[in-house]
């Protein structure tokens, strides 16, 4: 089964839970770019990133992988730092080698949901991120 979201569907959620615009596009079968604003020195730049769903393990765990310089790495990791002290921060682990894992379990409306369905793969298409599953019987 699969559950489709549009790139314009996830970027409203987006602004509406984090109150931050964040342009999303395809960048491949398993990636995605994300572009966000910095202000620096009286000017803004556009910074981007790919975001790549690596693997998905049978607790339903995201493990993503994310490209970028040094510059890249520590936005990631001054953004997941302030994430941390956010409702569901609890659910990001900032691994080595620019991997994040998402820990779905541990919120408990996911948790309840993956009592009910194997998360199979995250994927996307020109249009779509595209989640697909299977029920438990």
């Amino acid at each position: 089964m699969q559950f489709r979201l549009t790139y314009q569907e996830i970027s409203d959620l987006i602004e509406r839970k984090a109150g931050r615009r964040l342009p999303i596009m395809y960048g491949g079968p398993h990636t995605v770019r994300i572009s966000y604003d910095v202000n620096v020195l009286f000017k803004t730049a556009s910074v981007g990133l790919d975001l790549t769903v690596d693997e998905i393990d049978q607790a339903g765990n995201i493990f993503l992988s994310y490209n970028g310089g040094a510059g890249i790495d520590y936005m990631v990791k001054m953004a997941l730092n302030q994430a941390k002290n956010q409702q569901g921060g609890d659910m990001i682990e900032l691994l080595s080698d620019n991997r994040i894992m998402l820990q779905l379990s541990k919120n408990a409306q996911a948790g309840s949901l993956f009592s009910h369905i194997t998360l199979k793969d995250i994927c996307f298409d020109e249009q779509f991120a595209i989640i697909e599953f299977e029920p438990k019987l």
